[in-house]
């Protein structure tokens, strides 16, 4: 599991690195000067990705205790899926707002809403994440 950790870890700092050169790119090549959604792809790529993985690398011994590498599991997978979603539809939004762009109500709506189906997944990982830890933690403090 440590591996599968290591990689995730490091595919989010590549995507993260990249997100953050596009950014400045970007902004630079059309002119833009203002805030845009752009800037937070990099972050969250960094910080939520490659941080909280490497936090897991850390932490991976006392969660598998029980076998609950099934658990882990899933986990990640709402984590990376709902990180993935957000990621994206900053991206998008951000593309259209460095454009100037103008988006129709539903298409704003959809951003919108897609963006916050990512924010829900990410946050059931992040949960479950916690909840696993906390179970963990109580153990340990029982034996």
């Amino acid at each position: 599991m440590k591996k599968k950790l290591a990689d995730a870890a490091f595919i989010y700092v590549i995507a993260g690195l990249a997100a953050g050169v596009f950014y400045r790119e970007f902004t630079k090549f059309q002119g833009f000067s203002g805030r845009t959604a752009l800037g937070l792809v990099h972050p969250h790529l960094l910080l939520l990705g490659a941080g909280v993985m490497l936090l897991l690398i850390a932490l991976e011994p006392a969660l598998l205790l029980n076998g609950e590498e099934r658990s882990l599991k899933r986990s990640l997978l709402f984590y990376h899926c709902g990180l993935g979603l957000t990621a994206a539809l900053l991206l998008i939004r951000g593309v259209f707002q460095v454009l100037g762009s103008p988006l129709s109500r539903g298409l704003d709506a959809s951003i919108s809403g897609i963006a916050g189906i990512g924010h829900i997944l990410l946050a059931i990982g992040l949960c479950r994440l916690l909840l696993m830890i906390r179970r963990r933690a109580a153990e340990t403090v029982r034996a």
